[in-house]
């Protein structure tokens, strides 16, 4: 039996495991391309008794394309700076 694990940054909702046996790798590096998977920590392919790490293989088919730092969501880190302010406020 051959299944592909991906792991998946939640930030602070945690860790998402993604594991279909009936998903091939075809279909991971459709779902990389896009961006259906995002924050992915690895990418490993279960086969037999092997577990191989093939997150770089697979991103480098995918070709995600690197994000300049300027096209990142500031205005998500601004109103996750002023949570972190008001949190942090004396009553």
């Amino acid at each position: 039996m051959q299944y592909f694990v991906v792991m998946i940054d939640c930030g602070r909702r945690g860790l998402e495991a993604v594991v279909d046996p009936e998903i091939t790798r075809r279909e991971v590096i459709s779902r990389v391309s896009p961006g259906e998977y995002q924050n992915i920590l690895f990418i490993h392919e279960v086969a037999d008794d092997c577990v191989d790490d093939v997150t770089e293989a697979i991103l480098a088919e995918a070709a995600l394309p690197e994000i300049p730092p300027e096209d990142l969501d500031l205005q998500a880190s601004r109103h996750d700076h002023a949570r972190d302010l008001r949190k942090h406020e004396k009553a």
